[in-house]
């Protein structure tokens, strides 16, 4: 998963490629509303924060920079001038006309000693995990085939025992735990979020996850750099101290995201602003809908700030 997400002709590093919005759909790139929601938790974090003279916005698997560019041109300009933003992204920078925003620090890893928001819109789901069936690791050759590999021992076996007891196909969570929490201890002050689609202790997958993506559609999960290689994250495990766990459809609808229809009298009032409107709802019903991306979950983990929560 590790050589074929991230190594030499890697899905996410190879240049010249789409990039993930030519693969896949994300909350980012459905609809702009969400980044505006993340410019409105900003906010929150800023005034509790204190309004300090730097705000440090850090978005890890950033992508092509698409969600910190929404989020700067979303904020009031007072507050974009004292953001600094980091886009966090193992691929280079984007050139030509996808060139960032000169604002945007690109880097490799979380920065140290941030103040402010830390944001991983599906970041934690590309984070390499072994797969375990049957107490036993799963082998997995360049075109696919699995085979029974060793037992699982050590901390491996632990963290299934703990979190994901039920005997069958299991995904080893562990690097994903370890990959948030080395994340969040960049952060001095502030709150930390990740979003993915994800799963608790009590509903795990009987026969785990773990899928591959390509050009819109699913396909199987081949470690070949072809596609992306994915699975669902346990994120009840990667939860420190202090930390809230929600669905997406509550956390964007307490970030003012709603799906409900204008009232007809603006049809007659403002036709134009009834179509705007009306295109509003409708991706803001998509980003938040049952059995879709409002099943997501979000993982809030305050630092030296009170939690945020609906």
């Amino acid at each position: 998963m590790e050589a074929a997400l991230y190594g030499p002709g890697g899905f996410y590093v190879r240049p010249g490629g789409p990039g993930p919005a030519g693969h896949f759909r994300t909350s980012v790139h459905a609809s702009a509303l969400y980044a505006g929601a993340v410019a409105r938790l900003l906010g929150w974090v800023d005034e509790r924060l204190g309004h300090p003279d730097r705000l440090d916005l850090v978005d890890v698997g950033a992508g092509r920079g698409e969600l910190l560019a929404g989020v700067l041109a979303a904020l009031e300009p007072g507050t974009a001038a004292r953001v600094r933003p980091y886009a966090v992204e193992r691929a280079a920078a984007p050139e030509g006309p996808e060139r960032l925003d000169p604002r945007i620090r690109w880097v490799a890893e979380p920065p140290r000693g941030a103040t402010g928001l830390l944001f991983a819109n599906e970041w934690l789901d590309n984070v390499p995990l072994e797969i375990a069936e049957d107490g036993r690791y799963v082998l997995v050759a360049p075109d696919g085939t699995e085979s029974r590999g060793g037992a699982v021992e050590g901390e491996d076996l632990a963290w299934l025992e703990r979190w994901w007891p039920d005997p069958g196909r299991a995904e080893i969570g562990r690097p994903r735990d370890e990959a948030w929490a080395s994340a969040v201890a960049g952060l001095d002050r502030g709150l930390a979020v990740a979003v993915d689609y994800a799963h608790t202790r009590g509903a795990r997958p009987p026969f785990g996850t773990l899928t591959g993506f390509r050009a819109g559609r699913e396909v199987p999960p081949v470690p070949d750099g072809s596609c992306d290689v994915t699975a669902h994250v346990a994120l009840d495990a990667c939860a420190g101290p202090g930390a809230v766990l929600l669905s997406q459809r509550e956390a964007l609808t307490a970030l003012g995201v709603s799906g409900g229809r204008p009232p007809l009298a603006l049809a007659t009032a403002d036709p134009a602003a009834y179509v705007r409107a009306l295109v509003g709802a409708g991706e803001a019903a998509e980003l938040t809908a049952r059995g879709g991306l409002g099943d997501f979950g979000w993982l809030v983990q305050p630092v030296g700030i009170p939690a945020w929560r609906p």
